[in-house]
């Protein structure tokens, strides 16, 4: 079983649209592919279902996962904080029991499993543990999904000093919402900053576009396109 643990720079950078980019791309390979959100918080109530995350439900679409969403997403919260905020404020302390018990069931049924954190890399999950933290717990390498915008040098670059002092092993940076038509200086030059100071292979570009839908399940071949060459030289390694 190998995969990866997708993370991000800051909250609403794209996790979810990368780690569901992954998942489908190595699901076209015919590839087993299990997806796992660990945590969630802002998830919706349902009458029937009870809290739902929406993140989760895609990642299942875009891996046509078997299992259930209560495997996928083990532990939810409704309020939108990170998850130690959303924890002291129900009383309700994350359960690492069934974290635990979701992620071998998981594994053991997938050649491949998809990992997305909540928030970025060092957001809380309780007075201990970040997600980094459940990253080395996993064992799985790093995807870092950056914003294109101006600032995300500095933000990548504390990630990924971050990840390195803890041990971890970032398998790729990925620049997501890049607007070529109207990118900036900044903007055009992110990537290959990122790629220079940081040392990390050329980060993949993921273009914006509108067409892409979390809620209804949507990706596009110009966003799918961007990593199919990082997915490939996955599979075809030993």
């Amino acid at each position: 079983m190998t995969g990866w643990f997708v993370t991000g720079t800051d909250t609403g950078v794209g996790k979810t649209v990368v780690a569901g980019i992954l998942a489908r791309l190595l699901r076209e390979q015919g590839r087993r592919v299990g997806v796992f959100k660990p945590l969630a918080t802002g998830c919706r109530r349902d009458a029937r279902l009870g809290l739902v995350c929406g993140d989760a439900e895609f990642l299942a679409h875009c891996a046509d996962a078997a299992e259930n969403l209560e495997t996928i997403n083990p532990v939810r919260y409704a309020e939108e904080a990170a998850p130690l905020v959303a924890a002291e404020k129900t009383r309700r302390p994350v359960d690492w029991e069934r974290i635990d018990a979701c992620w071998e069931r998981i594994r053991a049924a997938a050649d491949h499993v998809i990992v997305e954190g909540a928030g970025g890399l060092l957001a809380p999950i309780d007075a201990r543990r970040s997600m980094a933290d459940l990253a080395a717990r996993l064992g799985l390498p790093l995807v870092i999904v950056a914003r294109a915008s101006l600032g995300t040098i500095n933000h990548t670059l504390l990630a990924l000093e971050a990840a390195r002092r803890r041990g971890l092993t970032v398998a790729a940076v990925v620049v997501n919402h890049y607007r070529p038509s109207s990118a900036s200086l900044a903007e055009e030059t992110a990537a290959d900053v990122i790629h220079r100071l940081g040392k990390v292979p050329m980060p993949p570009v993921v273009p914006f576009d509108p067409r892409v839908d979390v809620e209804k399940g949507v990706l596009t071949e110009d966003v799918l396109y961007p990593l199919r060459a990082f997915v490939d030289r996955h599979l075809s390694r030993p």
